[in-house]
């Protein structure tokens, strides 16, 4: 049996489909916010970070 099939017998599947993709949306959004508002030489200075030794 294919993991579908368990899926399937899940009630109310499609409400964790929906919170898990309000999750990742809210967090994508949330992250693009912040690099988008990042200081400049802060993210230039997290960039090198696996540069230095």
């Amino acid at each position: 049996m294919k993991f579908i099939h368990y899926l399937e017998k899940v009630i109310n599947v499609s409400v964790y489909s929906m919170a898990s993709m309000i999750l990742f949306g809210s967090i994508f959004i949330i992250m693009l916010i912040w690099a988008l508002k990042a200081d400049k030489k802060m993210i230039e200075e997290i960039k090198n970070i696996p540069l230095e030794q």
